[in-house]
């Protein structure tokens, strides 16, 4: 696994490790079988609001983005079970907004940001929530994911 944490923020170096467990745990969990490399970014409200506005054409802050690389590939599927390395892209998480979001669910701000990063990988592998259906699968994989 290629895998690089990037923050400006202290004390949140833990999350390195934690993430990638949830990695693996994610990709035991979908049966998948390959090398991952990505990266995530800890940012603030503005630097994720200018992400947002100059990418996806939404004029505000919001908690994760995901840059998904295979979104293109016809076949993902394959790419995912190769054994192979594979670059899936990468995912900026809010610290500010997963703060203002653990205290408004009243739940730690560790489960927030292990939410949000499992989310944005979910989004790296494939998977949306554009549709009731889709967002049933890809909520419910979340939850099975994090127990």
């Amino acid at each position: 696994m290629e895998f690089d944490f990037i923050s400006e923020f202290e004390g949140y170096d833990n999350y390195e490790t934690i993430y990638q467990e949830l990695i693996a745990r994610t990709l035991n969990h979908l049966k998948l079988n390959f090398d991952p490399i990505l990266s995530v970014t800890f940012v603030d409200n503005e630097q994720i609001h200018q992400l947002n506005r100059d990418y996806r054409n939404i004029d505000r802050p919001t908690d994760v983005i995901s840059f998904a690389f295979l979104d293109t590939e016809e076949n993902k599927e394959e790419i995912l079970k190769s054994g192979q390395m594979v670059s899936l892209g990468e995912i900026y998480i809010s610290l500010d907004k997963a703060k203002e979001q653990a205290l408004e669910y009243g739940h730690p701000l560790d489960r927030e940001l292990k939410f949000l990063f499992t989310h944005g990988l979910l989004h790296l592998l494939g998977y949306d929530h554009m549709e009731k259906e889709d967002e049933e699968i890809m909520f419910r994989l979340q939850d099975e994911i994090l127990g």
